[in-house]
């Protein structure tokens, strides 16, 4: 039985590692030999890689913290001759809405976004979206009274403005193909949607820049309207006839 012991204290010395300053030493001589650009140029307390957290969201949902209660607000309005958003940029087309401003849920976004993937699926394309949802939207139950704070969150909501791209599409396809799969996509979405092609003019609030209307056209505070021309009238006869005496 001792003999047995003596044996598996002697297979565990056997097993026993050495000593860490021995391999720091190993370590430390084998990394002289091996020399590189890199090691060269870089210092020896800077990261090789990248240590930034990744940020989390996408365009349907945030990286906000849903207890930040948010105001309704308003979508924007283009007062100052802005036409942001109302042209194709990226893509060949887009999908345009042409009604009113509204708010439009992430819900609704997402339908929009797979029933255009549903319909060009195995059809080499990218789609862009223009818009992003920022916006909570926070409600109370029914039958509550008034007051107890705003309410608790609901969904994502972004605020779309009047003639404002969603959505681009490029790729090798036909005009039917998109403006298809755009009109089943403005029927999952509210409001009244059109397809516009790249190159288009863009859009001051609700006037189209076109048919020789110019930004500064629209900026004069008054603009003048073309004089009239009126054939001169002629001037009353006079009568040749002499009043009777007065008797």
């Amino acid at each position: 039985m001792m003999r047995s012991n003596a044996a598996l204290f002697g297979a565990f010395n056997g097993l026993r590692i050495s000593p860490a300053t021995t391999l720091r030493l190993t370590l430390s001589s084998s990394s002289r030999l091996v020399s590189s650009p890199i090691a060269s140029i870089a210092a020896p307390h800077v990261r090789l890689f990248s240590a930034t957290a990744t940020q989390l969201g996408s365009w349907l949902e945030p990286n906000i913290k849903r207890t930040q209660k948010m105001m309704k607000g308003r979508p924007r309005v283009a007062t100052g001759g802005s036409t942001k958003g109302t042209t194709v940029i990226w893509g060949d087309f887009g999908l345009r809405m042409i009604d009113h401003h509204r708010r439009i849920s992430a819900a609704q976004l997402k339908l929009a976004d797979d029933t255009i993937k549903r319909r060009l699926r195995g059809e080499k394309y990218r789609l862009y979206k223009r818009v992003a949802c920022n916006v909570g939207v926070f409600i109370s139950g029914n039958e509550v009274r008034m007051g107890k704070g705003k309410g608790g969150f609901d969904h994502w909501a972004a605020r779309v403005a009047v003639n404002q791209i969603v959505f681009e599409i490029r790729g090798n396809l036909h005009e039917q193909v998109i403006k298809d799969a755009f009109r089943l996509a403005g029927q999952k979405l509210p409001g009244q949607w059109e397809l516009v092609k790249k190159g288009e003019p863009p859009i001051v609030g609700i006037t189209k820049l076109t048919d020789g209307i110019t930004l500064e056209d629209l900026k004069r505070p008054r603009k003048k309207l073309p004089e009239l021309q009126t054939a001169p009238v002629p001037p009353p006869a006079e009568s040749t006839t002499a009043a009777p005496p007065p008797s």
